[in-house]
């Protein structure tokens, strides 16, 4: 049928507009594309802080998370931007006790739970075995994190907190912002553990082998506070703590389930000691070592006495945002309470990658 005139028109106007439509967007497109993304503007470094300057924390807290009751230290707003930091083993919250303020100024609500094992933390229940598996330590830090209605913090952490705070960046990445980790990747499994090392990194493993014997366990039992001095002094060769400095942690490993729990980590780990069943879903898919795509930075003290592995071994599992920081000045193994400024100024800087 022959096209009428006002048919005509109306085609040409809707063409009119729809082209005037598409410059106008182009246009603006055009504009958006060419304005680069804003950058946050530069923060002022962190203040030096002299390690030991803080013996206590601004509250404790218990909160029932899991299987467990957590003690925990919290400093900071409490709606400010959470960050979660974990210590390690022999140690105990008060390797933060100079980094939670400097984050705490900074509009940070910092919480630094005590582990399973660990200070005021307490099973809920008496007859839950006495696990030191770390895919049992990262859900409870999971559950513990539910327990605050906290969703995707930062988390930090050395030794055992490194790696459990890897796993959850590796397993439950929807759960952290970022991640500064101590001696980098540290995922492992029971089959890695079964790779014999060279002589000399065996050696440093000498506890490991220790506590897979009954009279590891008696020993580690009768002498536990002396025992977690030496391996302070093994791993920070360079740290001069005084005794006040040690006994504030060492009372943290008066938990009743102190001994238990570490026993068992060191012999879950050589496949000596049977884990639950109810992780080894999580524990598969730890076994080919996953990547981890979170913003991170890794640490390491130029005087780290504890096992660890040269950077270039796990560059490659970051695979997000990643920077590796040495800190010098003979800084050993609890490099969080070594070096408190480094360490929180890693914390402020992942959070805005």
């Amino acid at each position: 049928m022959p096209e009428t005139i006002d048919a005509r028109r109306r085609s040409l106007l809707g063409t009119g507009a729809l082209m005037l439509a598409a410059a106008q967007w182009g246009a603006s497109g055009a504009a958006h594309a060419q304005t680069p993304a804003a950058k946050p503007a530069p923060l002022p470094p962190l203040p030096p802080v002299k390690p030991g300057s803080h013996t206590s924390f601004a509250a404790l807290k218990q909160v029932n998370a899991g299987l467990l009751n957590v003690g925990y230290a919290e400093d900071g707003p409490a709606d400010g931007p959470p960050v979660i930091l974990l210590h390690g083993w022999p140690y105990d919250i008060h390797s933060f006790v100079d980094v939670a303020p400097l984050l705490a100024s900074r509009g940070y609500r910092v919480i630094v739970p005590y582990l399973r094992g660990y200070g005021s933390t307490r099973f809920l229940a008496a007859d839950t075995l006495r696990n030191g598996q770390p895919t049992a330590v990262a859900t409870d830090i999971v559950a513990f994190m539910d327990a605050l209605n906290v969703h995707q913090p930062v988390i930090a952490g050395f030794d055992w907190g490194a790696r459990t705070a890897d796993i959850i960046a590796a397993l439950w990445p929807q759960r952290c912002k970022a991640l500064v980790s101590v001696s980098g990747y540290l995922i492992g499994s029971q089959k890695a553990g079964m790779t014999p090392l060279p002589p000399e990194a065996e050696f440093q493993w000498w506890y490991q082998f220790y506590f897979a014997t009954d009279r590891g366990h008696a020993g580690y039992q009768k002498y536990t506070h002396d025992f977690a001095k030496l391996i302070w002094r093994q791993a920070s060769p360079k740290w001069q703590f005084d005794d006040a400095t040690f006994d504030r942690s060492a009372t943290a490993f008066d938990n009743p389930d102190h001994v238990d729990i570490t026993i068992h980590n060191y012999r879950w780990r050589q496949g000596l000691a049977p884990g639950e069943a109810k992780y080894d879903e999580y524990e598969a898919k730890l076994v080919p070592g996953p990547a981890i795509g979170v913003p991170a930075i890794t640490l390491e003290g130029d005087a780290n006495g504890a096992p660890h592995a040269p950077p270039s071994a796990y560059a490659s599992k970051f695979t997000g945002k990643y920077e590796h920081r040495v800190i010098t000045g003979g800084i050993g193994h609890n490099l969080p309470q070594e070096a408190p400024q480094a360490f929180a100024q890693a914390v402020v800087d992942v959070d805005r990658f």
